[in-house]
C-alpha cells in the first residue's frame, strides 16, 4: 500500500510537471533587441500586443545599437534586431553597402527589413540648472560649457553628435580641450545631464521628452547630420520566426504608429 501511494505521488508530480510544461511550450516568445532610445515606447507596446497576442512573450534587451549589433554577431538568441542608426544593420545586412559591410555578414532575413522611426538630435541642459544659458550646439566650445555629454563612436546619437560637431568644425577643439565625458548609450549621456555632472549633452528628443530633470535648449543645426532613421529587420537565425513575422507587423500598425507619435518620433514614409 505505501509503494503504491508512493507510486501514485509520483505520478501525480509527473502529471503536474508534464501539464506545467505543456502550458509553458504553448507560449510564445519573441527576442527583441533594440536601441535604449526606445525603451519607454516598446515597453508600451508589448502592453498593447498582449491584446492581440495574449499567448507571445515579448523580451526585450535594449542596449547601444553597436553593442546589440556585436551580441548578434557573436551568437546571442534574437528574432527581431532595432538599430538607431543604418550603420548597425548595415553591418549585419549582406544586401547593404558593402563599403560598411566588409566582413560579409549576412544575418539578416531577406525582405523583412523597413524603417520604423525617425527622430531628432536636440542639446539639453539640467532643468533649471543652466547658469550660463547654454542655448546652441556651438556653446560647448565657449566658456559656458565645461563639460559635454557624448554617445562614444560606437553608439549611433554619439555618431550623429560627432557629425555635427564636425561640419560645425569644432570637433577637434572639443577634443583637445578634453570637454567631452562619453557613454556608452543614450540613457547615460541623459543621465550625465540630469545628475548635473555635465552642462548640457547630446540626445534624441524622444528620450529628453522621458525625463523631468532636463530640458531642450537647442535642436540640431539643420543638414548639420545625416537623416536619423531606425531599421527594424528579422534576423536569418529568429527561433521564433512565424511569431517575430506577426510582431513586425504588429509594428507596422496604426496603434503603435500612435504610440511612437506620443512620445516624439515620426513615422517614415513608406
Amino acid at each position: 500500500m505505501k509503494n503504491l501511494r508512493k507510486f501514485a505521488s509520483v505520478l501525480l508530480f509527473s502529471l503536474v510537471v508534464m501539464t506545467a510544461c505543456a502550458g509553458y511550450a504553448a507560449e510564445e516568445t519573441v527576442i527583441v533587441f533594440a536601441a535604449a532610445s526606445m525603451t519607454e515606447s516598446l515597453n508600451k507596446i508589448a502592453e498593447l500586443y498582449k491584446e492581440t497576442a495574449p499567448n507571445v512573450e515579448i523580451i526585450y534587451n535594449f542596449d547601444s545599437s553597436g553593442t546589440l549589433k556585436t551580441q548578434i554577431q557573436q551568437g546571442a538568441d534574437c528574432d527581431v534586431f532595432i538599430s538607431a542608426g543604418q550603420r548597425q544593420m548595415n553591418q549585419l545586412d549582406i544586401s547593404a553597402d558593402p563599403s560598411v559591410n566588409t566582413e560579409k555578414l549576412d544575418f539578416v532575413q531577406p525582405g523583412s527589413r523597413f524603417n520604423i522611426v525617425s527622430n531628432r538630435v536636440v542639446l539639453i541642459t539640467p532643468k533649471g540648472n543652466n547658469p550660463k544659458g547654454i542655448s546652441d550646439f556651438k556653446d560647448a566650445a565657449t566658456d559656458k560649457v565645461s563639460l559635454i555629454a557624448l554617445g562614444n563612436s560606437d553608439v549611433p546619437v554619439g555618431q550623429y553628435a560627432q557629425e555635427i560637431y564636425t561640419n560645425l568644425g569644432l570637433w577637434d577643439q572639443l577634443n583637445s580641450a578634453k570637454k567631452i565625458t562619453f557613454a556608452s548609450n543614450v540613457k547615460e549621456v541623459l543621465a550625465h545631464v540630469a545628475s548635473g555632472s555635465a552642462d548640457c549633452g547630446v540626445v534624441y528628443s524622444t528620450d529628453a521628452a522621458t525625463s523631468s530633470e532636463v530640458e531642450i535648449v537647442a535642436d540640431a543645426p539643420a543638414g548639420s547630420h545625416s537623416p536619423i532613421t531606425y531599421p527594424a529587420a528579422i534576423l536569418k537565425e529568429a527561433k521564433n520566426a512565424a511569431a517575430a513575422k506577426k510582431f513586425v507587423e504588429f509594428l507596422k500598425g496604426e496603434k503603435v504608429s500612435e504610440v511612437f507619435k506620443s512620445i516624439g518620433f515620426a513615422i517614415p514614409e513608406k
